[in-house]
């Protein structure tokens, strides 16, 4: 079995596939020896080739975006060793957020009957070291699902919202309402990492409010953590700079549109990846290294950080 790249920056020494499964009757398998439950929502999924036991993430796609939008971020993760989990909680939404909630409590009740019948025989994901990780919207779904809004079989370990948005502005929240705005209210049994993009709150013309706004982003989020929370802000990328370089259709060609961009995707797309991995590496398995490196400016990132906040 190969190890992990010493670079959680770089992409890992693990050979990935990226495979999507649908919600059919009868849904085909990849492991002849267990019987396949179809899943609840459309998954796609990234994982190792190599044999091993391998940690899960569960990884929540944005307001009315893809999850194939996502592709070249969640291979990243999986080539160090992880086995990522990105659904497509729905084609087209409102403001109300619930059934986003209950369909992601639904594809985690899911894992453990489902999933192993979807992957290769050799390749054995670990339930006991499970994480959860969204973006924009998504990233508070992944707060309000760690939060009980919806019960859940297994137990997080991990939580990671990627520049989280709680609505348009503080008062105009998404139904449900994550934020309470009383500092370290979460009541959160997990260890929790924010990230968030120095220009998310920065509209991109006048015509369109900013893609992450003051009020009701990742500074909100992470001052409702506690404990075990740390908080990296990206100077200079925007609210959707983690995304592919080439997302197709409408939506995808929206997705350059509709929020201050930097420069390119791939330098906030890398350090996104590159941060997750450190993160579940230190609360998953154990090894803090790649995490305090990245801390105390030891390693050597692909962006600029403007904020590195850590609550012990």
């Amino acid at each position: 079995m190969p190890s992990s790249s010493p670079n959680v920056f770089e992409i890992g020494n693990y050979a990935t596939i990226l495979q999507r499964f649908e919600p059919a009757a009868t849904c085909s398998t990849t492991n002849s020896t267990v019987p396949t439950v179809p899943p609840p929502k459309p998954l796609l999924i990234a994982m190792p080739t190599d044999a091993g036991d391998f940690p899960l993430l569960i990884f929540l796609h944005g307001y009315l975006l893809y999850n194939s939008f996502y592709s070249q971020l969640i291979q990243h993760i999986a080539s160090h060793g992880f086995i990522v989990i990105a659904p497509q909680l729905y084609e087209l939404a409102g403001a109300d957020a619930s059934g986003e909630i209950k369909s992601a409590a639904a594809i985690t009740n899911w894992l453990s009957e489902g999933l192993p019948g979807l992957l290769p025989p050799n390749v054995k994901p670990n339930l006991s070291k499970l994480g959860l990780a969204g973006h924009s919207r998504g990233g508070k779904t992944a707060f309000a699902l760690a939060l009980m809004k919806t019960a859940t079989t297994l137990k997080f370990s991990a939580l990671i919202g990627v520049d989280p948005v709680d609505g348009m502005d503080k008062g105009k929240q998404t139904p449900p309402p994550v934020l309470t705005y009383v500092p370290h209210s979460f009541d959160l049994d997990m260890a929790v990492m924010v990230i968030g993009s120095g220009l998310g709150e920065v509209k991109r013309n006048p015509l369109f409010p900013p893609c992450a706004p003051q009020g009701v982003n990742h500074r909100d989020f992470f001052n409702e953590c506690k404990r075990l929370a740390c908080h990296f802000v990206i100077k200079d990328y925007g609210h959707l700079d983690m995304l592919d370089d080439d997302t197709k259709g409408i939506r995808g060609k929206a997705s350059y549109c509709l929020c201050k961009n930097g420069k390119s995707r791939e330098p906030m797309r890398t350090f996104t990846a590159g941060i997750i991995v450190a993160f579940m590496r230190a609360y998953l398995d154990g090894d803090f290294s790649d995490l305090m490196s990245i801390r105390d400016g030891h390693a050597t990132s692909p962006v600029e950080l403007q904020t590195v906040e850590f609550l012990d």
